[in-house]
């Protein structure tokens, strides 16, 4: 991988990882159009602790004082009922699924899952429930001439039901294509969560299964045409980018909708079938050298 590569890599992955389009598709889309070897799984894991470090600096206070509830929880019973404690452990319980199925389906993340007509289906796909999601989202916020305005649940309403299935909807990003915020923030808008709340838990509960993943793929790095050096650049990069805009991102829902991401995913899903069908693009493109 040339310094170029690692450079636009870094990039793509600073500008999609907190987008609901997939930063893990991009990544793969990108080394395809482009011509270049996939960058592959272990690449992606560890240049996605750059933009995790953005989340930490982003959220420096919420997980500071997440951090000292929870472990005050540990040995003092009264902390346990804190909210902030709590959210210490709904993050532990939510992250057990995507641990689990990580490690359970590895070989498939590498490659099976990496087939650009599978990365087609779950844009499309997970589009249009991200779609629905936030059409339901804008009702209940909009209200209508029937109905009234109904009040969404925050994050002191998280238990360890949503927690598990934010957890599950999470796991589902270990597909390219799906999105880890896409598909944690729509499981959230579709179990009664407003925007920012969905969103802000999202991030939170990705903190784990990033870092965990970034940390076991490091022994691979270095074993294919990906070494040290870009994969390092590329994740310095990664950082600056996405904590500018995961800025963006927060001020955004509040006041916007998803719609402009739901018709970008469903519209490059059908580029790719399009570009594959017509021989194009190969589905496999970069794997042989990845």
């Amino acid at each position: 991988m040339s310094w170029f590569e690692s450079f636009v890599l870094g990039l793509v992955q600073g500008l999609t990882e907190f987008l609901p389009i997939s930063s893990s598709a991009h990544l793969r889309l990108t080394a395809a159009f482009a011509g270049w070897h996939d960058p592959g799984a272990a690449f992606t894991a560890i240049t996605q602790i750059g933009t995790e470090a953005a989340v930490l600096i982003y959220f420096r206070k919420d997980i500071a004082r997440i951090l000292s509830a929870w472990f005050r929880s540990l040995t003092d019973r009264a902390m346990r009922s804190d909210h902030d404690a709590q959210m210490g452990w709904l993050v532990i319980v939510g992250s057990i699924p995507i641990g689990v199925l990580g490690l359970t389906l590895k070989d498939q993340i590498e490659g099976p899952f990496r087939d650009l007509r599978l990365i087609a289906t779950t844009l499309i796909v997970m589009g249009i429930v991200l779609g629905v999601a936030d059409r339901l989202a804008a009702r209940d916020e909009a209200g209508g001439r029937h109905r009234v305005v109904k009040e969404r649940k925050t994050l002191k309403d998280l238990g360890v039901r949503d927690g598990l299935i934010y957890g599950f909807c999470q796991a589902m990003a270990l597909i390219p294509g799906v999105s880890r915020s896409g598909a944690t923030i729509s499981g959230g808008l579709l179990m009664g969560y407003t925007r920012e709340s969905a969103a802000r838990y999202s991030f939170l509960l990705a903190i784990p299964a990033v870092l965990a993943s970034g940390a076991y793929e490091l022994k691979d790095v270095g074993e294919g045409h990906v070494s040290w050096g870009p994969t390092i650049f590329a994740t310095l990069v990664a950082f600056f980018v996405g904590y500018a805009v995961i800025a963006w991102f927060m001020k955004f829902i509040t006041t916007k909708s998803f719609m402009p991401f739901v018709i970008y995913r469903i519209l490059l899903g059908i580029l790719i079938f399009a570009l594959v069908w017509s021989g194009a693009l190969s589905p496999h493109a970069g794997e042989s050298a990845g």
